[in-house]
């Protein structure tokens, strides 16, 4: 993660008094939009103060950084990289500890290295982190039994316990998110720039995971090219500086406008609004209406920006989004993520593909295969079977290919835990097995070996050398 705004502040193109009207001209520009998805706060003068401190706190990226980011997705529009974003489902603050964030910042750079060397192409490092704390719900309400409660919409919102108490909508938690946040981006910081990330320590951790998994040894040519190829660089005295630390990135889904709103900030350099609590924020596929809050919103900040498609979207919906999001065709800002199910993508992804690029605009396309897969087991939990994932990954490949365009990333919820929550996968992980660790509080995540797996097998799609 590097620090790319200048250290030596430019002198500032707008007034104090400019960004106060700028600000309040967009919030006043959302707030007319319905929102949806948003929670009933019990107490308005409480929910007031907590968007008045959110507001008066430092930012948690700079503008600079965004740029930095809207300039690399641009390549991956272009087909010159690939994204890869991941992280958690829902964050939790218990989860903002130095071993959880290293667990999974450790997953996703494994899955880097193997993604870059099998599409020569840099690979865009993107985590759902520093953030990702609301989750939209189905019904705004749970019932059990014959109790009915608010239902749990994140740790930004209320609790995941049962209880009147915990579900109950807490606006102070606002501000615990923003510190949450600074916590695990400060944690990022410190381990992408300072040593743990070196490209060959990685490799060494993917190594093990080779040496050591049952379904690593499927895996091992791949492994042992890299390992040849760094062996290489090393004998002809070859160290770059990008062998030791990487740029990482933060996204969530900007759903809760009573926290993205006070984070957003007028850029002295440019005078243009910024969401400063993510590097890359997203729109979801609930809150991805045209003429909605969210996509208001998404249109005014100067951030890339991504929207999910399900499998309800149109070609036409796509186009409406480019024009509301990114008119000037600027490579990078707009990022479609599709989230089709495995049974529909080869179907559904054709004529979106086809008239997006007609159009002349210039997306990135980029697979959710986690979020349109997904069902209930018969003993009762939430999860999604890893062979469906990846029929969705090969499915998005398939459609780029027939259509002469970019597959440009993927998407997926994942821990660098061995949690039990999808099945399948080379460890055969079954519906009885889920009771042994499923600790999400939200949707079901794939495991540090069901990430590592997925990575290889994207790789056989991504290069010929494998």
């Amino acid at each position: 993660m590097s620090l790319s705004y200048p250290l030596t502040p430019a002198e500032s193109v707008v007034t104090p008094l400019e960004k106060v009207r700028l600000l309040e001209e967009l919030r006043g520009a959302v707030l007319a939009r319905p929102a949806a998805h948003q929670p009933t706060w019990p107490d308005a003068d409480a929910t007031a103060r907590s968007r008045d401190e959110l507001a008066t706190m430092p930012p948690l990226v700079f503008a600079g950084e965004c740029d930095n980011l809207r300039d690399r997705l641009g390549s991956v529009a272009r087909g010159e990289a690939f994204l890869l974003q991941g992280g958690d489902c829902a964050e939790t603050f218990a989860g903002v500890t130095a071993e959880a964030i290293r667990a999974r910042l450790k997953t996703v750079l494994q899955m880097a290295v193997v993604l870059q060397y099998a599409s020569s192409v840099p690979v865009v490092k993107l985590g759902r982190m520093a953030g990702q704390f609301t989750k939209p719900r189905s019904s705004g309400v749970e019932t059990r039994g014959d109790v009915t409660l608010p239902a749990f919409l994140g740790e930004s919102v209320n609790g995941f316990a049962f209880d009147e108490a915990s579900r109950t909508p807490d606006p102070t938690r606002l501000t615990r998110v923003y510190n949450a946040s600074a916590a695990t981006l400060n944690l990022l910081r410190a381990f992408v720039s300072g040593g743990y990330a070196d490209l060959r320590q990685v490799h060494s951790w993917n190594r093990d995971f080779v040496a050591n998994s049952g379904i690593g040894q499927r895996y091992e040519a791949l492994a042992g090219e890299i390992e040849r190829a760094l062996s290489f660089m090393r004998t002809c005295g070859v160290d770059p500086e990008q062998f030791r630390t990487v740029d990482f990135f933060t996204s969530h889904e900007a759903l809760l406008l009573d926290y993205e709103l006070p984070m957003t900030r007028v850029d002295s350099r440019t005078g243009d609004p910024y969401d400063t609590s993510a590097h890359l924020v997203w729109v979801g596929e609930r809150t991805r209406h045209p003429e909605g809050a969210h996509i208001e919103f998404a249109s005014r900040i100067a951030n890339p920006v991504a929207v999910k498609l399900g499998p309800t979207s149109t070609a036409d919906d796509a186009l409406r989004l480019i024009q509301r999001l990114d008119p000037d065709a600027t490579p990078g800002r707009l990022t479609f993520v599709v989230r089709m199910g495995a049974e529909k993508v080869r179907d559904l992804l054709p004529p979106l593909l086809e008239k997006v690029t007609a159009s002349g605009a210039v997306v990135g396309w980029v697979c959710d295969p986690m979020h349109g897969n997904g069902y209930t087991s018969a003993n009762g939990y939430k999860t999604r079977r890893f062979d469906d994932v990846l029929e969705e990954v090969r499915g998005f490949f398939e459609v780029h290919r027939a259509t002469g365009t970019w597959p440009g990333g993927l998407h997926v919820e994942l821990t660098g835990d061995d949690v039990t929550e999808c099945v399948g996968g080379g460890d055969s992980l079954s519906e009885a097995d889920l009771a042994s660790r499923y600790e999400t509080l939200c949707d079901p995540r794939l495991n540090r070996n069901q990430s590592l797996e997925l990575a290889f097998q994207v790789a056989e799609l991504l290069g010929p050398r494998v």
